[in-house]
């Protein structure tokens, strides 16, 4: 049996939990709701996150785009979502959910733009 300590992330409560692994059944405690459980059991089991970063914009009133993932990537897949981020560059104008990396990392999760960057 394993037990974990964590800090839930699913919402400003910040709720200290308790899991526990033993076998295939994953126990939750500590939580005040349903997303303090699922976020415990998805940590120990299969952790993702969202990526953010920035871009260069060429042509830009500003020079660079904050960017994200799409959509959760797993947490192994950070660094390879990271290199194709950082291989990427725009040129304005840029539209808020731009695509600026298909696949990025081959997650199959998309890097999108998350501000419009106007051309000068």
């Amino acid at each position: 049996m394993e037990e974990y300590n964590l800090t839930c992330i699913r919402c400003p409560m910040g709720c200290s939990l308790k899991v526990t692994v033993d076998g295939s059944e994953v126990t939750v405690t500590g939580n005040t709701c349903p997303r303090g459980a699922d976020y415990g059991k998805q940590e120990v089991t299969a952790p993702v996150r969202t990526v953010t970063s920035t871009v260069p914009v060429a042509g830009g009133e500003i020079p660079v785009v904050s960017v994200k993932t799409a959509g959760d990537i797993p947490k192994d897949k950070i660094a390879d979502v990271m290199k194709d981020i950082k291989k990427a560059s725009v040129t304005a104008p840029v539209k808020i959910g731009d695509v600026i990396a298909g696949n990025a990392g081959g997650t199959g999760t998309d890097v999108i733009a998350t501000k419009d960057i106007k051309a000068r």
